[in-house]
């Protein structure tokens, strides 16, 4: 198994992500154990079984709380009565769009307010590729993981559109840690392993704890993946655009390259006018994400 560049290959990590793989491996048992049970009585014929998952692996870098792919991504897969089996839809679609698409099936009204559209057309259909030419892309986004992460509990507020051959990241607040303060990773190399491993929590804690974060946080020091601490935890720029189909773990960061300006002006502009249209918060004079009730800590100990 190949791991991305931004996962060290490694035994500890190559363990975490085996781990991970093998409750991926369960999932997709107790799945198959709900098919045969709908099979059985007689209902699968007549049922419509669509999986999806969380967003993005935790504790990793490029995962959870992260707008690049493996932190966005998710499993969504459909058995359509009657459907073409073997598809595979290359529209760009998001997990809003299975609350209407249930209420359509089921011939209930969708409720005032829902603005997304219906997966149904694409369920459907029966051939694969690019169903919908207008599902050319998708807007992903993030304020907030862990409330305490920075002082005054503030956000690490992000935008991103996805298409087909880039991706396109705006830091709203560039100056901020984008996974939060540093904690006990201060220690650096002289850090003891055991508590690092057991208490990652602490530093950087918008990123889950979980082994590979431990070997990131122990390592980040050394020459060879000073480049992957870094990149992790250090501050971003104001954007961020990856070429896919020349760097599709999405490490290089070509924003600033002359030859990227117009793919970045036209990825900026849509997605300013997406924002602008959905009366994004975030684009407020007043942004309510950077005060409270947003920035109150939530209780902790309640029954």
């Amino acid at each position: 198994m190949r791991l991305p560049c931004f996962l060290p290959d490694v035994p500890e990590v190559r363990e975490d992500v085996a781990d991970y793989l093998g409750e991926v491996q369960a999932v997709d048992s107790y799945v198959a154990a709900l098919v045969a049970e709908l099979d059985a009585a007689g209902l699968l014929d007549s049922t419509l079984v669509v999986v999806s998952g969380d967003h993005g692996m935790p504790g990793v870098p490029h995962g959870k709380c992260e707008l690049h792919d493996h932190g966005t991504a998710v499993p969504l897969v459909a058995r359509v009565p009657g459907g073409t089996p073997g598809r595979i839809v290359d529209d760009f679609v998001s997990l809003p769009e299975l609350a209407p698409t249930f209420l359509e099936v089921a011939g209930v009204p969708r409720p005032e307010g829902m603005t997304a559209p219906s997966l149904l057309p694409a369920l459907l259909s029966d051939h694969g590729g690019q169903i919908d030419p207008a599902r050319s892309f998708v807007i992903t986004g993030r304020e907030r993981h862990v409330d305490t992460a920075r002082d005054g509990n503030l956000p690490n507020p992000m935008r991103a559109i996805r298409t087909a051959d880039h991706l396109y990241i705006r830091n709203f607040a560039p100056d901020r840690l984008p996974l939060g303060r540093p904690g006990i990773a201060a220690a650096g190399e002289g850090a003891d392993a055991k508590a690092l491993e057991t208490n990652t929590f602490a530093a950087y804690p918008d990123m889950d704890a979980s082994p590979t974060k431990a070997w990131v946080v122990r390592h980040g020091t050394e020459g060879e993946w000073r480049w992957l601490a870094d990149y992790c935890f250090a501050p971003r720029p104001a954007e961020e655009l990856y070429d896919l189909r020349a760097d599709p773990d999405q490490i290089k960061n070509v924003a600033a390259d002359p030859a990227q300006a117009a793919v970045r002006r036209e990825l900026a502009a849509r997605l300013d006018a997406e924002l602008s249209a959905a009366d994004d918060p975030r684009l407020a004079a007043d942004v309510p994400f950077e005060k409270p009730p947003f920035t109150d800590v939530e209780p902790r100990g309640r029954p």
